[in-house]
């Protein structure tokens, strides 16, 4: 499969998304090149099942460079937050949902010894062994309603290193007291 041109739906949605962002927040909505850069990542998420730059640029026979959609993605001044209430407003408008309830999942991701360039990576317990492993722990926010279940936000945790401290004296005062 050749990744050219995106999808005419993935430009519709794109479309659609620049309009909920104006209408949620005036004057944020995408540039031309953001627009382009998000519709071409969608269609290549459509085709390679993916969500990897090398197999985009592959896809793409090359007119597109990794360097350059990674960059996109770590320096374009693209506003996330916004971009995720913008798409779940679109979402919650098209399908006519007035209500539902917001509920949390947390979940553990374990991730390798050496942690010191991992946003918010700690020690937890790793409950398989037993024993402890670096980690990170992903809150997400999820509104479940009657039809569908939408994530509308998410935050990496990070226990207060204050707090921490705090309970590893409480507990080790109980235990010699």
């Amino acid at each position: 499969m050749l990744l050219t041109e995106s999808a005419p739906f993935i430009k519709q949605y794109i479309e659609d998304l620049n309009n909920s962002l104006e209408q949620y927040k005036p004057g944020a909505g995408l540039t031309f090149t953001q627009k382009a850069w998000l519709s071409f990542c969608l269609t290549g998420i459509l085709m390679v099942n993916a969500v990897c730059w090398a197999k985009f640029e592959r896809a793409s026979l090359g007119n597109y460079k990794l360097a350059a959609l990674s960059w996109m993605f770590r320096k374009g001044k693209i506003s996330w937050d916004n971009l995720l209430v913008g798409s779940v407003r679109r979402i919650l408008k098209k399908y006519g949902i007035t209500n539902g309830v917001i509920v949390f999942d947390e979940s553990d991701r374990a991730r390798s010894k050496n942690t010191k360039r991992i946003y918010k990576a700690h020690k937890q317990k790793h409950k398989a062994s037993g024993g402890y492993v670096n980690g990170q722990t992903v809150v997400l926010l999820l509104l479940v309603t009657d039809s569908i279940t939408v994530p509308i936000g998410f935050k990496f945790y990070m226990p207060d290193p204050v707090v921490s401290a705090w309970k590893k004296e409480e507990e080790r005062s109980v235990v010699s007291g």
